[in-house]
């Protein structure tokens, strides 16, 4: 693939990784890859925003070329020190070991410790300026969206905005723009990229949309790092960040089980029903057979969330306890929670599901527990949970969805 035009003076010289199924470890299922976006801006001087993940060097370096030669490079402009975004530093550095890096007080310091290394830096603060001569990058500050050192490159002359992670998706296409692919497609990965990576950091997702139009960031096309580049649904995007960090979720409920022999999946169902016929929307997910990602997605999107595990060792299965550990680190707002379980000679799951929801900020409604299966008694309990936690997340006016 060659390098693509973005706007005047704009190109994109990244990567596309197809095959990629997996990202941060096993925490994140790319079910349909992703890409490693890097930028060229071009004037008097150039300057390269972000570079690619190591094992793309060779076709990024070539992508790079084809708009300037590595070695005539002036500036190399580190929005993130993350790996997938900084990995092919050092072979530029060695190719232009003249170009000045740029990037954050932050972002040298992580730079430093991650490569050892004693390149030119010049640390930007909200609202510096590099002039190229005949166009300006401009710098904004974008800390925990999503690491200390994290930053936005405004491009005013092409009013391109140069995001890094924020806005983006993990999607691989043949296509480098929104307009492109279906945009059903591109939001289902832009929600879930959202939910997975963004949701413990909504405060400064409100501050930093206030900000921009306050610092006269206007932009007219949004590159980000992963994904596809938005010219075509810049206020769609934009305004799904402002709901997705505003709005406590839709009012549905997410049923999230594992089971052994059935009893806990008869409960899921039996509550499901009862959601249900309160008429507000419901979805089931297995634990053990369903994509984390979709159901992280899924869970930050909805009021209501009802957990339920039968017993092992006292304690929960470990599919559901690695489900709900990576809700403990993300803790989304404004949930109201149901934990629910059975077991045979010894309980203990449905308290450690308990103690989890509350540790993780979730308004933990009630409980239920069922020893051994569930008998005509406790599949009408489970209905009329189901109808008091649609109750509980549909407050009065509040229509269910």
């Amino acid at each position: 693939m060659e390098s693509v035009p973005v706007a005047d003076g704009v190109y994109w010289v990244g990567a596309v990784d197809w095959a990629v199924r997996h990202f941060h470890g096993f925490h994140y299922h790319t079910a349909r890859g992703t890409t490693y976006n890097a930028y060229v801006v071009t004037a008097d001087k150039t300057a390269l925003v972000d570079t690619v993940h190591a094992p793309f060097t060779a076709e990024f370096l070539e992508r790079l070329g084809a708009v300037v030669p590595p070695e005539r490079l002036d500036y190399v402009v580190v929005n993130h020190v993350e790996l997938d975004h900084a990995g092919a530093l050092p072979a530029i550095l060695e190719r232009a070991p003249q170009a000045t890096v740029v990037c954050t007080r932050a972002g040298e310091k992580g730079l430093r410790d991650h490569f050892g290394a004693n390149w030119n830096f010049r640390t930007v603060r909200t609202g510096d300026e590099i002039d190229l001569g005949g166009r300006k990058l401009r710098f904004i500050e974008a800390p925990m969206l999503h690491w200390p050192d994290s930053m936005f490159t405004y491009v005013p002359d092409s009013e391109v905005l140069l995001s890094n992670d924020a806005f983006g998706q993990h999607l691989a296409t043949g296509g480098r723009f929104d307009d492109e692919t279906p945009l059903d497609v591109i939001m289902d990965e832009a929600s879930k990229y959202y939910a997975n990576i963004l949701t413990p950091y909504n405060a400064q997702v409100v501050r930093k949309l206030e900000e921009l139009p306050a610092l006269g960031v206007a932009p007219r096309i949004i590159a980000p790092s992963h994904g596809v580049i938005w010219r075509r649904h810049v206020s769609d995007i934009v305004a799904a960040y402002s709901r997705w960090a505003t709005r406590p979720g839709e009012a549905r409920v997410v049923i999230v089980f594992d089971t052994m022999y059935g009893a806990t999946a008869r409960m899921a169902r039996d509550i499901a029903e009862g959601v249900l016929s309160a008429g507000v929307g419901v979805r089931l997910f297995e634990v053990a057979s369903s994509d984390h990602t979709e159901i992280i997605r899924d869970i930050v999107e909805a009021r209501g969330l009802a957990v339920g595990c039968p017993t092992l060792n006292k304690r929960m299965l470990p599919s559901t306890a690695e489900l709900l550990e990576e809700l403990l680190g993300l803790r989304p707002a404004g949930k109201i929670g149901l934990a629910f379980g059975a077991h045979g000679w010894g309980g203990g799951a449905v308290s450690a599901i308990e103690e989890v929801l509350k540790a993780a900020g979730v308004t933990l409604h009630e409980s239920l527990k069922v020893r051994y299966r569930p008998t005509a008694e406790d599949r009408a309990a489970g209905v009329e949970a189901g109808r008091r936690l649609a109750a509980a997340i549909t407050p009065a006016g509040d229509p269910a969805s």
